[in-house]
């Protein structure tokens, strides 16, 4: 039976100390809550941490990912190529344009989309590839790069993760978008940022994620159509305080992650996040193992719940979701590596602060729930 005594462990916990809370407090003190100082002063920041020219703040990283589409010339009637395997927002951006999603395949091993996959996909209506640093692992740029369409990296789960050549992923020049929920690498609570290398690219996000106003028009006068994106004083507070912790916080991540390895080692047909490769690094967001495949998933889940270890399937496949298939008819069989993948995925907790045991007490569930009778 489960031991009831052991400790609880959530899915994921976000590090926040005394210096977001100063941070938090010198703005409200301020009494510049929204488009104050520290707006540029983060997008600076991070866009050198990048090495990119450039860094728009955001509400999310929905938000920027839909401002990059618009800003590559994504609209009515185009086709974006993505990842089947991602969360939802890679694909809604691009049908709040009125263009079209278009799923490849992804590959086995990194969960990334496949290059090959993705250029068979391209037809004379491809206005935009968007690959996806699945669980902040690099997707193959360079060879998106050679079919010659714009780019927009949804890099939303990938900061901290570098190229083989040495080149940090949001750093090649494409508006690529990250995103700072309360589990990512990096938190605002909310929010995002678009890293890019051109100015006018740049010109035109800072106005439509407000409202579209220009910097030099008056309160009241927009001259284009824009959105509410806008990230607060008070969030970009938060993510200067945490900017200058992130090595440590990703060096957290990396920690829990070799302890997850050592921990789940043989165990028969678990397959374990794929290692760095080629010169590739990761920036660990999430711990995601694939069942083997003789397993129930949502019974595993039901499994380590008992033992008070959450679990979550991560990701459903988006084809499959209810709205792709009564909008745009998918079914299953299409993509079937990612079908896979998503059928047999779960993250397990995992954050920069976990202890050595918190990490054995998930693995010795994990070896129980998986060593019961199958049916």
């Amino acid at each position: 039976m489960p031991d009831t005594a052991r400790q609880s462990i959530p899915l994921a916990r976000p590090v926040v100390g005394p210096e977001e809370e100063e941070r938090v407090l010198e703005v409200l003190r301020s009494g510049r809550l929204s488009l104050g100082p520290l707006l540029e002063e983060f997008e600076l920041a991070f866009a050198a941490r990048l090495r990119a020219r450039h860094a728009s703040a955001v509400s999310s990283g929905t938000a920027g990912l839909h401002l990059a589409l618009r800003a590559v010339g994504v609209s009515d009637g185009d086709e974006v190529i993505t990842s089947p395997f991602s969360f939802v927002a890679s694909a809604n951006v691009a049908v709040y344009e009125r263009a079209r999603p278009v799923f490849a395949d992804i590959d086995p091993v990194t969960l990334c989309l496949d290059p090959g996959a993705a250029a068979a996909a391209v037809t004379g209506r491809t206005a935009a590839l968007m690959p996806v640093h699945v669980f902040g692992y690099p997707a193959d740029v360079v060879a998106f790069e050679r079919l010659g369409l714009p780019i927009v990296e949804d890099a939303c789960e990938a900061l901290g993760a570098v190229f083989a050549d040495g080149v940090p992923v949001g750093g090649r020049g494409h508006p690529a978008v990250f995103g700072f929920y309360a589990n990512k690498q990096l938190t605002t609570g909310e929010g995002g940022m678009v890293a890019m290398a051109d100015a006018g690219m740049k010109r035109r996000i800072d106005s439509e994620r407000n409202q579209g106003r220009a910097p030099d028009m008056d309160w009241l006068d927009h001259d284009r159509l824009g959105f509410n994106y806008r990230l607060s004083d008070i969030a970009c507070a938060l993510g200067l305080a945490q900017l200058e912790r992130l090595d440590e916080m990703l060096a957290g991540r990396a920690r829990v992650a070799d302890l997850y390895r050592d921990a789940l080692r043989g165990i028969d047909g678990l397959e374990l996040p794929c290692p760095d490769a080629g010169g590739n690094r990761r920036g660990w967001f999430v711990f995601v193992v694939q069942l083997p495949r003789s397993l129930d998933r949502d019974g595993v889940v039901r499994g380590l719940g008992e033992f008070g270890i959450p679990s979550k399937p991560y990701f459903p496949a988006v084809h499959l979701m209810s709205y792709y298939r009564e909008h745009f008819g998918h079914r299953e069989g299409e993509f079937p590596v990612c079908e896979e993948v998503a059928a047999r995925s779960i993250a397990l907790p995992f954050f920069p602060q976990m202890s050595e045991g918190q990490v054995e007490q998930v693995a010795q569930s994990v070896h129980e729930v998986l060593r019961r009778p199958r049916s």
